[in-house]
């Protein structure tokens, strides 16, 4: 009697989990909470303080409850945290509940607080699908990314031994020259460090005129494409797991010409088997 009870129990925490407008009261409890984190930086809410603690408890408790509730609806309680967004999830709302009324831990706790917005990327599902491409992205990005410290690193080498008696504001060493040139890279007055070099070398275009060109167009359309090719396979990804879209059409489609492929094996086989069993029956009868 009790497990049925708690079955019943669990299916109406299903239904409420899995239910429009509750995702969207979450949604806009989040939105709020983000609201009154911002409404505190401004000094004309000081005197409404108390109103805004009282506010900042009440998401709390409501985040408590809503994160309780995707708990419950789980058939095991240690499923909760197999994905890693209902851990991130856990993890937020634990963090909301450090008090900020006391000493060091007010910092903290308002930093904390400021995280709450993040959960919109888990409640909702196109923010997630963006977030998976980006993380997956990351790896990737990161040999571009190591690619462009090289070519700064050789342009601001060179940049520093041929500029540096010109402006050594701007060249003085490597250091410092891999700064312009992120400056230039992007587009920050970089006409006025050209000019300046130009009066002394005046082929020195050359140099900045490269630079932009691997920088600003070969490396950042290397970045974009990075994240499109990720972006199309996250989508195709969700397309599956929803059944909606052109992935989930081709999948479909794939899967029942396999079926048929199989089906048609079988008959083929069948045939075949028949086809022999009448051949020896009527190599019986034949004397």
């Amino acid at each position: 009697m009790e497990k049925a009870n708690y079955s019943n129990w669990q299916a109406s925490f299903v239904r409420l989990r899995s239910n429009k407008i509750f995702e969207l009261v979450v949604v806009a409890i989040i939105i709020f909470s983000a609201l009154v984190v911002g409404a505190k930086t401004y000094e004309e809410t000081t005197r409404f303080s108390r109103i805004m603690d009282y506010l900042d408890w009440g998401v709390t408790v409501f985040f408590v409850i809503e994160i309780a509730i995707r708990m419950l609806a789980e058939r095991r309680f240690l499923n909760f945290f197999k994905s890693g967004w209902n851990v991130f999830d856990f993890v937020i709302v634990v963090a909301s509940l450090i008090p900020v009324d006391g000493g060091q831990s007010v910092l903290l706790a308002r930093l904390l607080r400021v995280f709450r917005v993040l959960r919109l990327v888990s409640i909702v599902p196109e923010l997630r699908m963006l977030m998976n491409a980006f993380l997956k992205a990351l790896p990737r990005m990161g040999y571009v990314a190591l690619f462009m410290f090289i070519i700064f690193y050789i342009y601001g080498a060179i940049g520093s031994f041929i500029f540096h008696d010109i402006n050594p504001f701007y060249w003085e060493n490597i250091t410092v020259a891999m700064l312009t040139l992120f400056r230039v890279a992007t587009f920050e007055s970089w006409t006025s460090i050209m000019y300046e070099t130009m009066e002394v070398y005046p082929w020195s275009w050359l140099f900045y005129v490269s630079f932009i060109f691997l920088s600003a167009f070969i490396f950042l359309n290397m970045m974009i494409g990075v994240v499109l090719e990720v972006m199309q396979k996250e989508s195709a990804a969700h397309s599956l797991e929803t059944g909606e879209g052109e992935a989930a059409d081709i999948h479909w489609l794939r899967e029942h010409v396999e079926d048929l492929q199989t089906q048609i094996s079988v008959i083929h086989a069948h045939v075949l088997a028949t086809s022999k069993a009448t051949n020896k029956v009527d190599e019986t009868i034949d004397p």
